[in-house]
């Protein structure tokens, strides 16, 4: 039986996986979820039931990064699985990697070494800190990367030092950013006949996810600084108590700031001077939430959601994550999304965040288990049998 595809979208596409954790995979995966043709290249030597990089290969993390895949086994340190490995290169698309710069060249799997069997070659690269610079040898991890991009330094409340961000922003930016200049660069193809190397890092990654604090700084040189539940520029906005938990209140220039004021049922700070103006409210952020708080207390979330939402503020309340699940909007959108099993277990994955209209994204394969289809991929490169053969009993396979 063909592996089935999960989407139309890039079937045309295969990818060879040799990514590992977090930013790689997460790169793959957007490859994977689209029909592309995902290979994912494991040693020989990995632990094929237990713990390995990225946690258990039956865990959650490793189950949600890996659907829709293949998986081989080659030990690219051996001369034979090297070889194998440029068999498969010189007919792939796109190679996908997130070694520390110096070991693909060890190991003779660089860009510059590919391109040579395969011109028309995609080559992704996820780093910690880049390909080169004074930085390029050091290991990366996704926490080192949110305080030297200058995320740490704005997470959380004044005073209380600084505060990681609660998911790995930068591992998984520099997958998504990875997996977009993959998709530009095979667009490009189309043009020019020619591949490309694609590299972004978790540093970059991070401070291009800084946005309009980076901007703040290289603009009018202002830097910006821990707010806690605050926005930073948007006043009032934040989170404020009600009489059985909290809830979300955005307002974005006057009129939604008016709309506000009159739905908490205190149209007169509109024309209060510490509260009518932007700067004013800016000024006495801290009094105005109070008094927004003294208000919000006295209702419960669900009231002030609706009251609020029907009088065009943005609002919402403050989930944990399995009630986040549990909204009925959420179940629309069907963010969770059963996976296919031939083993009778049951489990759900996060699927994708964007939608296309004919060729949609799906969760049509479990991920594999260790090796699982190294027999099946060899063959369809053109392997014999008896290569196969050679390839285990040799260790590279």
């Amino acid at each position: 039986m063909p592996f089935p595809s999960a989407s139309a979208a890039l079937a045309r596409f295969t990818v060879l996986d040799l990514t590992r954790v977090r930013s790689g995979p997460t790169a793959v995966r957007q490859l994977a979820d689209w029909g592309a043709n995902v290979i994912k290249i494991e040693a020989p030597s990995d632990d094929a039931s237990g713990e390995q990089p990225g946690g258990p290969r039956h865990g959650s993390d490793f189950q949600n990064l890996h659907r829709n895949k293949r998986a081989i086994a080659l030990d690219l340190k051996k001369p034979e699985g090297l070889a194998a490995f440029l068999r498969l290169a010189a007919k792939a698309d796109v190679v996908v990697e997130n070694f520390r710069p110096d070991v693909k060249i060890k190991l003779g799997i660089d860009y510059d070494s590919l391109r040579r069997i395969n011109p028309r070659l995609v080559y992704g690269s996820i780093s910690g800190f880049g390909q080169d610079g004074p930085y390029h040898k050091r290991p990366g991890f996704d926490q080192i990367a949110q305080g030297m991009g200058g995320l740490m330094s704005i997470t959380g409340a004044p005073g209380q030092g600084p505060m990681r961000v609660g998911i790995p922003v930068a591992d998984l930016t520099a997958g998504l950013f990875c997996a977009m200049g993959i998709l530009t660069a095979l667009l490009e193809r189309d043009v020019s006949g020619e591949g490309q190397w694609v590299q972004t890092s978790l540093l970059q990654a991070q401070i291009f996810m800084l946005d309009f604090q980076a901007a703040r700084w290289l603009v009018e040189k202002e830097v910006a600084r821990q707010a806690g539940n605050n926005h930073p520029t948007s006043i009032p906005t934040g989170v404020f108590k009600t009489s059985d938990g909290f809830i979300n209140i955005a307002t974005t220039g006057g009129k939604i700031w008016k709309r506000c004021a009159e739905a908490l049922g205190a149209p007169g700070w509109i024309t209060d001077p510490a509260y009518a103006t932007a700067s004013a409210r800016s000024k006495n952020r801290d009094m105005l939430n109070a008094a927004i708080e003294a208000r919000t207390a006295t209702r419960t979330t669900g009231e002030w959601v609706e009251m609020l939402n029907n009088a065009g503020i943005p609002c919402g309340p403050i989930y944990s994550i399995d009630q986040t699940f549990a909204d009925p909007q959420v179940k629309h959108l069907q963010m969770a999304q059963e996976v296919p099993s031939d083993d009778g277990r049951k489990f759900e994955l996060v699927a994708q965040p964007v939608t296309l209209s004919r060729t949609p994204s799906r969760i049509v394969a479990r991920p594999p288990e260790f090796r699982e289809h190294t027999d099946e991929v060899l063959k369809e490169f053109g392997f014999n049998p008896d290569e196969i053969i050679a390839l285990k009993q040799s260790g590279a396979a």
